[in-house]
């Protein structure tokens, strides 16, 4: 149960004062569905009332606030035209300027010959100083709440900024005295504030200093979340733990036989990591393990010779992709590898339908099925398997955690093991992935060669064309991909259907067209015909970015590859060089080009190490975009940014695994305060996880 001393924070936004229906649901889009989720709502900016010059010495295109006196009422010959103010002070007058206004009111805010303090940004217009619609008129007894610094927060439409401070002040006065959980000498090294000042002085910034993630309130606040992460993360491990595994251990002789079947030999990495899977296998606890590999590293070879493993003990193993492009894809391969050993691979995705869906799920049910690899379809509830030993999820992130945990459902004690071709940067890889050890593929298969990156401008693609005309000439294949336009796939999709009617007008009914909002069977149809078919060169948007295997494409033009983040660019080029032939990839780029977009181009010419280039993403553009997008399964942090808060993520790490040592059941004084901060985070799971020990 919550504690109750945090019940006013999780009160449904409409329980604060001011926030009405109208507001509520804008609020909630913008920040979250309960009050404390105002309270995470950082400011990003301040505006500084401090400067009180008099009228004469008031610079345009400054805020200040000025002490003046009404003197008369000009209304606009019509409601169309302004209403105009005159104010003055001892050394001059301006008009304040009101469009659509309602003289009582105005008469009623600005009685004549009343004086009245008046904030906002002035500007001179026909060689008159003018201020138009002043953020703040008051009596001068109001002063000092005016000529102040005012914070300044991210909106949405519909929601004015008036509004919604007044909102965050309300849920801030809701925020209780909480019991201490940081480590007494932590804090005072670092001069950290208790939580609710640092709560208080994050919403208050003085000046532009205090917005600085290094600032003590706001460093304080990223370290809570970080903290409440790494305990609950820690809490599910060792939970995961403490479920007993099941021993596999066979000879391994299915997977001698795949392993001879294979045109090339294992690297020294894949080899590492089938040892350290195999020893997670055999160890009696449940293994939870994350393959981390770049594009094309062979993770699949990896995860195949587990299955086998598991299926030579007499189990079943199952894998799940995330769409199912990829999880047909996986299952061309892995029935391919199986073959040698006379595996039977089954594939259930949401296309299989009547008899033929019922068929499978019989197999899967009586055992005959060995491997099955699908898409979500795996874990409906009418998938029931005969035994379940080892769930394979690939590109976890994805996925849910909650996703990960209900496959395994579907087996007794089985083992996860978690692949993902999108290197992911050390910090991100504790914040997400905390709760498994990590097997890392770094290097390509031999034969593999360097794809040659090239940065054009967009006016070259004449030139672009040309190269690509004699690319296909050579019998090479050719994927030429769209951007994201604005986050719209109407756009997206606008764009691709031109670009392939415009080659395929110069090249003839060898173009195809694959994108996002085809029908899944037309979609593997356009894709077979580019692998092995007529289809020579591919128009895509970035439905291609993940898992699509032709080795005979050597050659990718990217359009307004400044569009794209650093991590999908990486993922698409990783379609290329799969075979033993040079491939080029083209970045074209429409100028001028900013600073970051820059940078992400010139990473990408100078480097085809997907870890260099995830730490590059993380620097560039921060953790929240790091995958491209926003992805369920990685944790999306409010308060921390790791991109500047990394130190205090290892910090957070290693508080958490020595509280666990001293306090495994968290029944000290400070034990309780840390199950009041999950349960601040909404880590609920987590103190559950706790309580059971």
């Amino acid at each position: 149960m919550r504690p109750q001393s945090l019940f006013p924070l999780f009160a449904p936004l409409t329980a604060l004062p001011g926030v009405g229906p109208r507001v509520g649901p804008l609020l909630e889009k913008l920040a979250g569905e309960h009050a404390v989720d105002l309270c995470w709502h950082l400011p990003t900016g301040i505006v500084d009332r401090r400067h009180a010059p008099h009228i004469a010495d008031a610079e345009p295109g400054r805020i200040v606030t000025l002490t003046v006196t009404v003197e008369r009422h000009l209304p606009g010959a019509s409601r169309r035209h302004p209403y105009r103010v005159r104010c003055a002070d001892d050394t001059g007058f301006l008009h304040l300027v009101f469009f659509h206004a309602r003289r009582d009111y105005l008469e009623k805010l600005l009685p004549v010959g009343a004086e009245r303090i008046v904030s906002g940004r002035v500007e001179r217009f026909n060689a008159e100083i003018q201020m138009v619609h002043p953020d703040h008129v008051a009596a001068p007894d109001d002063l000092d709440a005016i000529q102040a610094v005012e914070p300044v927060y991210p909106l949405t439409a519909g929601v004015m900024p008036k509004v919604l401070r007044r909102a965050i002040r309300a849920a801030l006065d809701r925020a209780p005295e909480l019991p201490e959980w940081l480590d007494p000498a932590y804090q005072a090294r670092q001069g950290w504030p208790a939580w609710k000042p640092a709560l208080e002085s994050a919403h208050a910034p003085a000046d532009e200093a205090d917005l600085a993630p290094s600032s003590p309130a706001r460093a304080r606040l990223a370290y809570d979340e970080l903290l409440a992460n790494q305990l609950a993360l820690a809490l599910v491990r060792r939970r995961q733990r403490r479920l007993s595994g099941r021993p596999i251990a066979p000879e391994g002789m299915l997977r001698a036989k795949a392993e001879a079947a294979l045109p090339f030999a294992l690297t020294g990495s894949q080899q590492t990591a089938g040892a350290e899977i195999r020893k997670d296998l055999a160890s009696g606890d449940r293994m939870m393990r994350l393959l981390q590999g770049d594009v094309g590293s062979g993770k699949t070879v990896v995860a195949l010779m587990a299955m086998l493993d598991a299926v030579e003990a007499g189990a079943q193993a199952a894998l799940m992709a995330p769409t199912e492009i990829l999880a047909r894809q996986h299952f061309a391969t892995i029935s391919r590898l199986a073959a040698p050993a006379g595996v039977e691979v089954q594939l259930l995705t949401g296309r299989e339908k009547g008899a033929s869906r019922t068929g499978i799920l019989e197999a899967i049910a009586d055992g005959r099925a060995r491997i099955v690899v699908g898409t979500h379809a795996l874990f409906q509830d009418d998938v029931v398997f005969a035994d379940l030993a080892l769930a394979v999820v690939d590109e976890q992130h994805r996925f849910g955690v909650e996703q990960r945990v209900s496959l395994a459902a579907k087996g007794q004690r089985t083992h996860i093991l978690v692949m993902t071709a999108t290197p992911i940067p050390r910090t991100l890889t504790l914040t997400a992935y905390g709760d498994m050890d990590v097997s890392l593929l770094t290097e390509k298969p031999a034969g593999r060669k360097p794809v040659d990156t090239r940065v054009l401008p967009a006016s070259r693609l004449e030139d672009v064309r040309a190269g690509v005309a004699r690319a296909l000439d050579r019998g090479t294949k050719v994927y030429w991909v769209c951007p994201l336009v604005e986050e719209s796939e109407q756009s997206d999709l606008a764009a691709a259907e031109e670009r392939h009617a415009e080659l395929k007008a110069a090249f003839g009914p060898r173009v195809g067209l694959v994108h996002g909002r085809m029908k899944g069977r037309d979609k593997d149809a356009v894709m077979a015909a580019f692998a092995g078919g007529d289809i020579d060169l591919l128009v895509a948007t970035t439905v291609i970015e993940v898992g699509v295997d032709v080795p005979a494409a050597t050659v990718m033009v990217i359009e307004h590859a400044e569009r794209f983040g650093l991590a999908q660019l990486h993922q698409l080029r990783g379609r290329i060089g799969r075979g033993s032939d040079a491939s080029t990839c083209i970045l074209l780029y429409t100028p001028p080009l900013g600073e970051t977009a820059r940078a992400r181009l010139e990473v990408m010419r100078d480097t085809e190490d997907g870890f260099r280039i995830a730490e590059e993403d993380l620097r560039l553009r921060g953790a929240g975009e790091i995958l491209g997008t926003r992805q369920s399964g990685m944790p999306t942090f409010r308060l921390a940014d790791l991109a500047h808060h990394a130190e205090l993520l290892a910090a957070a790490r290693d508080d958490v695994n020595l509280i666990l040592e001293r306090d495994p059941d968290l029944s000290s004084p400070r034990g309780a305060a840390l199950r009041t901060l999950l349960y601040l985070f909404e880590r609920d799971a987590a103190v559950r996880y706790a309580r059971s020990g």
